[in-house]
C-alpha cells in the first residue's frame, strides 16, 4: 500500500484564509492537515500583500464601507456577503490578528495609522508600512507550528480531489450524492503521490494571475484550486473578472514586484513618458479611481504613445517620509538604481486578483458536498465585478473563521467520510517519460502571452475567439503530455494553467457586458 493520511479536515493552501481555518480547527481539537506547495509560508499571495487589511473604522457607519465595496464591484456583489465581511471585520481582526497573533500594526500617537487607498471613502486600512502581508503570514506560521492537532506538510501539491462516486471502486456509490473525501497530493521530495482522506476539504489555494504575462502573484499562482474544483464538478462563477493592478514595477531584472496602491493613496500621480499627468482625463477621481479604471487608462496611454510603461511620480507630491512609510518599495527600487525620493517609478499594469472562482456561500460551502472554498480561489460574492483594495485579506480572515465554525458544527454528524479500500492508489504512467523542462517552459510562456494579448485588460470577440482556439489546442496537447510524464509540481502547474486559462476565456466570451474588471470592446478589430 502507498502512503496515505487520514484526518478530519484537509486544508489546501497556507495564506490567510487557509491559515485562519486551520488555526480555529486545531485550537478546537479537530485533527487537521494543512498542505503548502512551498518550502515555507512565504510563497503565498498573503505574504506578497503590501497594502494591508481593510477594517471598519470606529468613526464610520458600516453602510459607508459596504457602499464602497458595492460601488467598486459595480453592484453585482452578494450584498449579504458584503455585509458579513464588513460587520465582522473589527471584531475578528481584534480577536485573531491583534489579541491572538499580536500583529504589530502601525501606530501613530497611540492610534492605528490607517492608510487610504483608491475607491475608499475614508482611511480604514490597517497596515505594517508596506510589509503587511509578510508580517501577518510570519505571525500565523509561528502560531500554527505550536498546534498539537495540526500537521503541516510543506512541498506538497494538490493534484485532484478525491470524490465519490468518481474515484470509488464501489459501483453502489453512483446512487449517492457526489461528495469529496480527500485529495491526491504530490510529495515533491519523494516524487510520490499520497492519498489524504478527510471528512471535509477546504480549498484555499489563492489566485490564478500567473497565467498572465505580467502578474503580481507568486509564479505558481496558476489556478490550481479552480482547476481541481472544476474537475470535481463544483460550480464556478465570475471568472472573467480579473483585476489588473495598475502599478507593478517595470524593470528587466525584476518580475512580479508590486508598487502598492497606498503609494497613490499618499498622493503619488501617474504620468506618461511625455511628462503629462493623465488620470484626470479618465476619471473624476483621477489617480484614486478604481483599479480597473486606472489600469485601462494606463493601457490606453501606453497604446497611444507606443510605450511599454508609464511613470508613477511619488517624489513630487508626497509629503511624508517615503523611506520610512514604504521601506520595502524604497529598498527594492534603490537596488535597481531607482531613487523614488527623487524620480518617478516606471510601472505597468499586471494581473493581480481574480474576483470570481469556486462558488461558495456565507459559510464557505461549495456546491459539492464536504468541499469548502475560501479566500481568492472562492467566489463568495464580496467583490462583485471588481475588488475594493485591501478587502481580500479581510475576506480570507472572515471566511477562514466561518468555514471552520461550520465544520465544527457538523463534523460529528458525518459517520462515514471515506472507505480506504474503495479509492485506488495513484496510477503512474507506464512507461514513464522523463520530463523535459523546455517543453513545460515553452507551453507556460505561450499561455501567458495568449492571456495577456487576447484576454487581458481590454477584450474583444476576435481576441477571445483566438484565445479559445489556441488554448483548446494547447489543452489537448498538454493533457497528453501530462499523462505520459513523471508527475512533478511544474507539470501540475502547467496542466492547471491551461485549464484555468480556458475557463477564464470561456467566461469572458459568455459575458458581452463591460463591467468592473471585465472590459469587453464590441469593435470588430
Amino acid at each position: 500500500m502507498s502512503e496515505h493520511y487520514e484526518t478530519d479536515v484537509l486544508v489546501i493552501g497556507s495564506g490567510i484564509a487557509g491559515s485562519t481555518s486551520a488555526l480555529i480547527l486545531a485550537e478546537n481539537g479537530i485533527p487537521t492537515i494543512l498542505i503548502s506547495k512551498g518550502n515555507d509560508f512565504s510563497e503565498t499571495n498573503t505574504n506578497w500583500a503590501q497594502g494591508g487589511i481593510a477594517c471598519l473604522n470606529e468613526d464610520e457607519k458600516p453602510e459607508d464601507f459596504i457602499n464602497d465595496i458595492l460601488k467598486s464591484g459595480d453592484f453585482i456583489n452578494n450584498k449579504s456577503a458584503v455585509e458579513q465581511v464588513v460587520k465582522e471585520s473589527r471584531s475578528l481582526i481584534q480577536k485573531i490578528l491583534i489579541d491572538k497573533l499580536k500583529i504589530p500594526f502601525s501606530v501613530t500617537n497611540g492610534s492605528y495609522d490607517l492608510a487610504y487607498e483608491g475607491a475608499h471613502s475614508s482611511r480604514r486600512i490597517l497596515n505594517i508600512k508596506d510589509m503587511s502581508g509578510k508580517i501577518i503570514q510570519e505571525h500565523f506560521f509561528k502560531y500554527l507550528k505550536k498546534q498539537k492537532n495540526l500537521k503541516i506538510l510543506f512541498k506538497h501539491t494538490g493534484i485532484d480531489l478525491l470524490t465519490y462516486p468518481h474515484h470509488s471502486l464501489n459501483p453502489v456509490r453512483i446512487y449517492e450524492e457526489p461528495k469529496t473525501v480527500g485529495a491526491y497530493v504530490l510529495d515533491q521530495t519523494t516524487k510520490k503521490v499520497v492519498r489524504i482522506f478527510a471528512k471535509k476539504v477546504i480549498i484555499a489555494t489563492g489566485g490564478l494571475s500567473s497565467i498572465y504575462l505580467h502578474s503580481t502573484n507568486p509564479a505558481d499562482s496558476c489556478g490550481g484550486g479552480v482547476a481541481m474544483a472544476y474537475q470535481a464538478g463544483a460550480k464556478l462563477a465570475h471568472l472573467e473578472y480579473i483585476q489588473f493592478h495598475p502599478t507593478s514595477l517595470f524593470h528587466k531584472d525584476v518580475d512580479s514586484f508590486l508598487i502598492s496602491e497606498t503609494v497613490r493613496g499618499e498622493g503619488a500621480k501617474l504620468m506618461n513618458r511625455k511628462g503629462e499627468y493623465f488620470m484626470k482625463k479618465y476619471s473624476p477621481q483621477a489617480d484614486l479611481a478604481t483599479r480597473d479604471e486606472v489600469s485601462r487608462a494606463i493601457y490606453s496611454e501606453m497604446i497611444k504613445n507606443d510605450d511599454d510603461y508609464v511613470m508613477l511620480d511619488l517624489a513630487s507630491f508626497v509629503k511624508i517620509n517615503i523611506k520610512e512609510r514604504f521601506p520595502t518599495i524604497y529598498d527594492t527600487c534603490m537596488k535597481l538604481g531607482i531613487d523614488i525620493e527623487g524620480k518617478p517609478i516606471p510601472v505597468v499594469p499586471a494581473a493581480h486578483y481574480c474576483c470570481g472562482g469556486v462558488l461558495s456561500n456565507l459559510k464557505g460551502r461549495t456546491t459539492l458536498k464536504n468541499l469548502y472554498a475560501i479566500g481568492e480561489v472562492s467566489n463568495t460574492g464580496v467583490h462583485g465585478a471588481n475588488r475594493l483594495a485591501s478587502v481580500s485579506l479581510l475576506e480570507g480572515l472572515v471566511w477562514g473563521v466561518k468555514s471552520a465554525e461550520d465544520i465544527m458544527s457538523c463534523i460529528d454528524e458525518q459517520r462515514e467520510a471515506y472507505v480506504l479500500s474503495e479509492v485506488p492508489e495513484w496510477k503512474y504512467p507506464s512507461p514513464q517519460e522523463e520530463l523535459d523542462p523546455a517543453l513545460v517552459w515553452q507551453d507556460s510562456v505561450t499561455i501567458k502571452y495568449i492571456m495577456w494579448n487576447y484576454s487581458g485588460i481590454i477584450r474583444t470577440q476576435k481576441r477571445l475567439d483566438r484565445a479559445k482556439s489556441d488554448l483548446q489546442y494547447l489543452h489537448h496537447r498538454i493533457i497528453k503530455f501530462y499523462q505520459k510524464n513523471e508527475i512533478t509540481d511544474s507539470i501540475i502547474n502547467l496542466r492547471d494553467s491551461v485549464q484555468t486559462a480556458l475557463l477564464v476565456v470561456q467566461a469572458a466570451l459568455r459575458n458581452k457586458v463591460s463591467r468592473g474588471a471585465h472590459y469587453f470592446n464590441s469593435r470588430t478589430d
